[in-house]
């Protein structure tokens, strides 16, 4: 409950700087622009996080990043949801690259102190993954160890073996 009162105070305070510098007019435009570019930001992230997970999941790599930033956006889109400008200001620097990366970075630090086994499981992450496991270097790579592929040969009635 004591969140929810500081929220309130912080964001009419700062309706109530903003109108009282600019004018009710114009604050309502910058509200109603803010919106609109969030929305479209939003939409344009959210597809780019969700190519960036498609693709990783294609080339076989652990998706940590990639899901770490859709997880961002869609608490960008939903700060923009939350009526206010401050809310609207958060959601709006969640859905920039830069920020957004400077916040993932931040994030995994955090969780890293708190869990000092998620370093190691991240620095094993690189690689392709096969069949739950990651494998150590690149996809394309030329070691001893063969890649096994299970597979049952079956023979059709009036076909010729060749």
């Amino acid at each position: 409950m004591p969140f929810v009162l500081l929220y309130l105070v912080v964001e009419i305070v700062a309706l109530v700087a903003l109108g009282s510098t600019i004018g009710v007019g114009w604050t309502l435009l910058v509200l109603l622009a803010g919106s609109l570019l969030g929305l479209w930001l939003a939409r344009r992230e959210g597809v780019r996080a969700a190519q960036a997970i498609a693709r990783a999941v294609t080339d076989r790599q652990v998706a940590h990043v990639e899901l770490t930033d859709g997880l961002l956006v869609a608490a960008g889109g939903v700060l923009l949801f939350v009526p206010g400008l401050v809310t609207d200001v958060a959601g709006l620097l969640l859905l920039l690259p830069p920020t957004r990366a400077m916040v993932r970075r931040r994030l995994v630090r955090a969780a890293e102190e708190r869990a000092p086994e998620l370093r190691t499981a991240r620095i094993r992450a690189r690689g392709p993954v096969v069949e739950g496991e990651v494998l150590d270097g690149p996809a394309n790579r030329t070691t001893a160890t063969p890649l096994v592929i299970d597979a049952n040969t079956v023979q059709v009635p009036g076909d010729r073996a060749s």
